[in-house]
């Protein structure tokens, strides 16, 4: 039997890897360009001079790179504001991660009655929307005093569901040998926590290290509602007195964004290698 001429020759499989790789890498790097554009955008706006940003022409680099913007900015209390965003950032931080933890530990490697049920009630407040929190909240840490405080920050973002999510999945994976291993040579619940487990989360801990640090520092209106005195406000808060009342500082926003995401970036740079694993060994991609 002859092959007819509109028969193709079969593609080898090395070939066909090649064109996946290639499909794959274009797609990696549209991806990639387009998630960069908005931080390109926030620095080409920052360094522009004003006539720039007053003029409908498209520009893709400033006519005239300059600082003006940043003098603008930093005639605020901008270093108030970001000491105040990091001591309450890394209060956060500390307590939710701690938290986060305990209870993660508890879930994953304890037996108590009511365990999955109690799981299952804790995860079903992550579909609770954050704006229906916020008068419970802004009632009970009014009926402890904490209201105009750094507290009323604190206290309500001192446990997340999803950490507690996060540090039972990964710990799920720690083989139950190794706990087992650390009771019969007479280690304690919390000295098998700290001596055994812990030692072996440093992945989950970068983890939630940096996505409590992120959603912190970027949170807007939790502190805008319980801290009334400006000398108090976080550097996402104090944002706001960039905009005038019926004009917006375009080139002064971008550059206090600027500075408020450079601690962010460099956090991530930092801990790139342990965020990727965390994410890996907790199961979730």
């Amino acid at each position: 039997m002859s092959i007819t001429s509109t028969q193709q020759p079969p593609v080898a499989p090395g070939r066909r890897r090649d064109r996946a790789r290639v499909v794959r890498a274009v797609a990696a790097a549209v991806i990639g360009l387009a998630m960069a554009l908005p931080l390109f955008w926030m620095l080409l706006v920052a360094f522009s001079p004003l006539a720039d940003l007053h003029t409908s022409q498209l520009r893709w680099w400033p006519s005239a790179p300059t600082l003006d913007n940043f003098r603008r900015v930093f005639r605020l209390p901008v270093w108030t504001w970001t000491m105040n965003s990091t001591v309450i950032t890394c209060l956060v931080v500390v307590i939710t991660v701690s938290s986060n933890l305990l209870a993660g530990y508890a879930f994953a490697k304890m037996r108590f009655r009511g365990r999955n049920l109690l799981f299952l009630l804790m995860l079903s407040t992550m579909t609770v929307p954050v704006q229906v929190l916020m008068v419970p909240q802004f009632k009970l840490v009014s009926s402890m005093g904490l209201f105009g405080s750094f507290w009323a920050v604190v206290i309500p973002a001192s446990s997340t569901a999803f950490g507690v999510f996060l540090a039972r999945q990964f710990m799920l994976g720690i083989p139950d040998e190794v706990i087992e291993a650390a009771r019969m040579d007479g280690a304690g619940r919390l000295r098998t926590f700290f001596a055994v487990v812990l030692p072996l989360c440093k992945p989950l801990i970068a983890v939630l290290s940096l996505l409590t640090f992120l959603n912190q520092w970027n949170d807007f209106a939790w502190p805008l509602t319980v801290l009334k005195d400006e000398r108090l406000y976080t550097l996402s808060v104090g944002m706001q007195f960039v905009n005038g009342q019926y004009t917006a500082d375009y080139g002064a926003i971008m550059a206090l964004a600027l500075i408020s995401i450079l601690p962010m970036v460099v956090l991530f740079l930092c801990f790139q290698k342990y965020f990727v694993q965390g994410f890996a060994r907790s199961g979730i991609k």
